[in-house]
């Protein structure tokens, strides 16, 4: 008589406790990744919004140019106001116009 043997598993208890990865550390006498120079920053294109306003202002563009010198300035505008975080507004402190006569 052939007796066949049930392989019982028996139960493991999952003790899963979340790992933290430590970032790598680079070597002693690493320097530290250098950002690339041709990468265009926030402030490059408001930079560059400026200078089409200044080149407009001062003539520097011919009258068939300036529709499409408008439409790249207004794309940046729009593109600056969605992903540039809103300037802090200076606060000037309103000066007293006394009257100071005797």
């Amino acid at each position: 008589m052939a007796t066949k043997k049930k392989t019982l598993k028996k139960p493991t208890k999952a003790t899963a406790q979340p790992q933290t990865v430590q970032p790598k550390q680079a070597p002693a006498g690493a320097q530290a990744p250098q950002p690339d120079p041709s990468a265009l920053s926030i402030g490059d294109l408001k930079n560059l919004s400026t200078t089409l306003d200044i080149a407009s202002t001062r003539g520097a563009f011919k009258a068939a140019e300036m529709a499409t010198v408008g439409f790249l300035y207004n794309k940046l505008q729009a593109f600056l106001a969605k992903v540039a975080p809103p300037e802090p507004k200076k606060e000037t402190e309103p000066t007293e116009t006394g009257t100071g006569g005797k």
